[in-house]
């Protein structure tokens, strides 16, 4: 089984998923050995800090290892097919996880892999991001509660989160510029689940009563042609103290990271009490990685 998309994920696996990742963190243990001698393949097209360290630790934590590939050192630089690839490293690995550009690739890539693919990201989905995101919104006990995403909302992110936060009926504002709407494929899914998804363009309304504020890059890699015009639409919706004091007083600022300080996000919030999710985010990627990867695997 591969995980691509949480908009073919099962509803019943992603709980699952994360209900273990909270259960494995709460033991702490980060010497297991339940997949003992297995290799994850971890094949990178973008550079990354959290998503490389977390699925590496996560895998070491289980007792099995981990071999990186990327597209620059491979023979995938001199034109050798996604597909010939994908069957070589099944051969050598028991689960892939790839990070890369275009959502298409891995879509191949698992279409000719004999073993399980897992989006580690693409320009479509992040869907091992909103498993941990998830995952620290419950820990602080706001999975009832009001999830505003402000800024780029058409982002991968946004896209894997929104679908996640419906499955648990949180009530959903996506805030965006009128020019950058978000994906009408995923906004339809979620109001699906029976949620409330609203999309909205003014920042200081979407964030009253909200209890979770979530924000991330507004130039994501492969966008750095329309840095300028982004930076300009999305200036407004910066996470600031004056938005941040029209939500709930104990309102949760998350962010995937790498936070661009002073863009999005300001140094103050960032740095501010109500900002600590964003580093409870970036450990549970590792823990959310060890139960995908159970899940996977056993």
């Amino acid at each position: 089984m591969d995980l691509l998309t949480i908009m073919d994920m099962p509803e019943n696996m992603m709980k699952e998923v994360i209900s273990k990742a909270i259960e494995l963190k709460k033991e702490g243990n980060r010497n297991r050995r339940d997949l003992e001698g297995k290799v994850l393949i971890s094949l990178y097209e973008k550079p990354s800090t959290r998503t490389r360290l977390s699925f590496e630790t996560a895998i070491y934590n289980l007792g099995g290892r981990s071999i990186i590939m990327d597209f620059k050192s491979s023979q995938l630089s001199r034109g050798e097919s996604m597909a010939d690839t994908a069957r070589v490293l099944s051969r050598y690995g028991d689960v892939i996880s790839a990070r890369l550009f275009k959502h298409e690739t891995i879509e191949e890539l698992a279409k000719w892999a004999e073993i399980p693919v897992i989006n580690a990201l693409t320009d479509r989905e992040h869907p091992c991001q909103a498993l941990a995101d998830m995952q620290t919104i419950i820990e602080y006990g706001k999975e009832k509660g009001k999830l505003v995403y402000i800024g780029d909302a058409a982002n991968n992110v946004a896209n894997s989160l929104m679908l996640v936060a419906a499955r648990y009926h949180m009530h959903v504002v996506l805030c965006c510029p009128a020019h950058f709407p978000p994906n009408e494929r995923y906004v339809d899914a979620a109001r699906k689940t029976g949620a409330k998804v609203e999309v909205v363009h003014e920042p200081i309304k979407a964030v009253k009563d909200a209890d979770v504020i979530y924000t991330d890059v507004w130039v994501s890699m492969g966008m750095e042609a329309e840095a300028e015009e982004r930076m300009k639409q999305f200036a407004p919706y910066q996470v600031n103290s004056k938005l941040l004091a029209n939500a709930k007083p104990d309102c949760i600022v998350m962010h995937c990271l790498p936070a661009h300080r002073g863009a999005e996000i300001t140094d103050e919030v960032l740095d501010g009490n109500n900002a600590r999710a964003v580093w409870d985010q970036a450990e549970n990627r590792m823990w959310a990685q060890e139960a995908l990867l159970l899940k996977l695997l056993k």
